[in-house]
């Protein structure tokens, strides 16, 4: 017997972000993060389980192979053992965005990976203990898993997201992404944060973050949310800058995109940019000025295209199989 099932997740933005991981096996962090799923653009997996024929991993029509397979296998394995099934598997997964430029295609890539291997296994599992699983392929997976404005909780030596506010709540939030092509893998960057001599100081800051930010998401309100990611992307690319490695992950074209956005705000125009660990910034807006921001940064040199987004809601099933 084999069973087959597809799902649909979208990427992240971060909020107030997550960096490094306190325990890395287990991709348990250092503090709580909370984050927004972006749509439209998602990724589309599709799991089946077999009988006999070994496992077969394929990512935007490539058989994966190395550390990517490996933090496949790891959700898959937990699921397994969830259901004390250890049959092999096939799962074809494709991106309608581009990869390691800021955009989270880890988060929903391992959350919809979770939401399909749940599923074909048979697994009958609540939101968090599905945000539990996907966390162990990418931890903002988690986030991806539940949607909307999500967080990401540890508790003692458990660690899974929640939903704290719905895509339904956040009709005015608009998102332009100017794309800027540079592919930098985060893994690396969360494995250094201990080497910078800011970790220390972002750890102290965050409680007051996640404290004012969970006092503005009631409100649903770009203006009263997009603020605080703003300060917290500059928060956390000071510990990322200052690591061993010293990553820069902006590129000229980021600079200047951030620079636009200031000058928009001191015009008026409500407008934040929150940068993942990438080269492409989100910028937060409302409905009323989202084409006015995206005319505004569309002639920067380096910018490949422009990218219209909205809150997006959680993974989920779909009757659409990519096999």
């Amino acid at each position: 017997m084999t069973a087959k099932a597809s799902a649909i997740a979208y990427p992240i933005q971060g909020l107030v972000k997550y960096h490094g991981l306190r325990d890395v096996a287990r991709r348990i962090p250092f503090h709580d993060s909370i984050s927004l799923c972006t749509g439209p653009i998602h990724t589309h997996t599709t799991f089946e389980v077999r009988e006999k024929e070994p496992s077969l991993v394929t990512i935007d029509g490539k058989v994966t192979s190395g550390r990517p397979l490996e933090r496949v296998a790891a959700v898959v394995d937990a699921i397994r053992s969830k259901v004390d099934d250890r049959r092999p598997f096939r799962m074809e997964s494709r991106n309608d965005f581009p990869q390691y430029v800021g955009l989270g295609s880890s988060s929903s890539g391992f959350a919809a990976l979770a939401v399909a291997a749940a599923a074909a296994y048979g697994w009958k599992a609540t939101p968090q203990e599905l945000s539990e699983v996907a966390r162990l392929g990418a931890g903002s997976a988690s986030r991806a898993v539940t949607g909307g404005i999500s967080e990401w909780v540890v508790e003692g030596e458990r660690s899974y997201s929640k939903l704290l506010v719905g895509p339904d709540k956040l009709a005015d939030w608009r998102i332009v992404v100017p794309l800027v092509q540079h592919e930098e893998p985060t893994e690396n960057v969360h494995a250094e944060v201990l080497t910078s001599p800011f970790f220390a100081a972002r750890n102290a800051y965050i409680p007051s973050a996640l404290k004012e930010m969970h006092a503005a998401l009631p409100s649903g309100d770009v203006k009263a949310i997009a603020p605080i990611a703003e300060r917290d992307t500059l928060n956390l690319h000071a510990v990322t800058m200052t690591a061993a490695s010293g990553h820069i992950t902006w590129r000229p074209p980021t600079l200047e995109v951030m620079e636009r956005v200031r000058r928009l705000r001191k015009a008026g125009v409500p407008v934040w940019f929150s940068i993942d660990t990438g080269a492409t910034a989100y910028l937060n807006t409302t409905a009323a000025h989202e084409k006015g921001v995206a005319a505004a940064v569309a002639d920067i040199p380096g910018v490949a295209r422009l990218l219209h987004l909205r809150p997006a809601g959680p993974a989920h099933l779909t009757d659409k199989h990519l096999f």
